[in-house]
């Protein structure tokens, strides 16, 4: 996964990968994350599609601003490096903070959308604590850097039986954490701390969409993994994975993966 740098129209410096020929996919990573989250997992995918995986801004190589990330301007760059790659329409598929900017972009441009996934993510908003909580990570990290904060965020991100069983894959993504800018990471806190309930997306939308939550997750509490029930919206949950399946259970999470887009692709050609 070798990063490549695009300029986009509003002025970001982004760094993304791409591989693969076919159906273009999107892949919008966590908080505190970067496009090497989906290193085990990219292999696995990048024979069946096009795959596209940018670093968020202030995350991995993507250059910082000030102020909250807001999901609406994540989409904005999301849509915007679309346009700088020639890529009219695309499955974009979101994990956790990367879930909540997949949702902004299908509430504001679902014309650019084949479908799209929010993996370890929701539909659903912070609740008040959840908020303060947000709020103290953006002073601690204004304080104190990003580090302290990583170190106690990962190990949160995992199945609790894996953090004996996987400790290499956890101090991985610990230093994959270490490489958000400390704007990145306060942008990031503050932009999900404001973000809307966007369960009517999910409600309304005609496109195909992927709910895949892991069954250990401690993030996504269980009632908030499937808000919806509809013909067009597949659930997936993975067995005894935690927030970070693509890490925890690499093949599950790209067989999960594969097998919407093959559904998508195939009710895409019948229509």
């Amino acid at each position: 996964m070798t990063a490549k740098h695009v300029t986009l129209a509003n002025g970001l410096n982004v760094a993304y990968t791409e591989e693969g020929q076919g159906t273009p996919v999107l892949l919008l990573h966590g908080y505190c994350g970067s496009s090497a989250y989906w290193e085990e997992v990219w292999p696995l995918l990048v024979p069946h599609a096009r795959l596209v995986a940018p670093d968020a801004r202030g995350h991995g190589g993507t250059s910082a601003t000030e102020g909250a990330y807001a999901m609406e301007q994540q989409a904005e760059d999301a849509v915007q490096l679309m346009d700088a790659l020639g890529l009219r329409q695309a499955y974009v598929l979101g994990h956790s903070m990367g879930g909540y900017a997949a949702l902004a972009l299908a509430e504001r441009y679902p014309e650019r959308l084949l479908g799209f996934g929010l993996l370890h993510s929701t539909s659903y908003p912070d609740n008040e604590t959840g908020k303060e909580n947000r709020e103290k990570v953006a002073r601690r990290v204004a304080e104190e850097g990003v580090e302290g904060h990583v170190a106690d965020l990962i190990p949160k991100l995992f199945a609790p039986a894996h953090l004996n069983t996987m400790p290499e894959k956890v101090e991985r993504a610990k230093r994959i954490g270490y490489e958000t800018s400390p704007l990145g990471a306060i942008g990031g806190a503050l932009g999900m701390k404001d973000r809307p309930d966007r369960k009517v997306v999910l409600e309304k939308t005609a496109l195909p969409v992927l709910l895949l939550a892991g069954e250990s997750d401690g993030v996504i509490a269980p009632e908030k993994r499937f808000p919806v029930d509809r013909p067009n919206v597949t659930g997936t949950l993975l067995s005894g994975s935690g927030h970070m399946g693509m890490l925890e259970a690499p093949e599950a999470f790209a067989e999960a993966v594969l097998a919407y887009l093959q559904a998508a692709e195939e009710n895409r050609a019948d229509a």
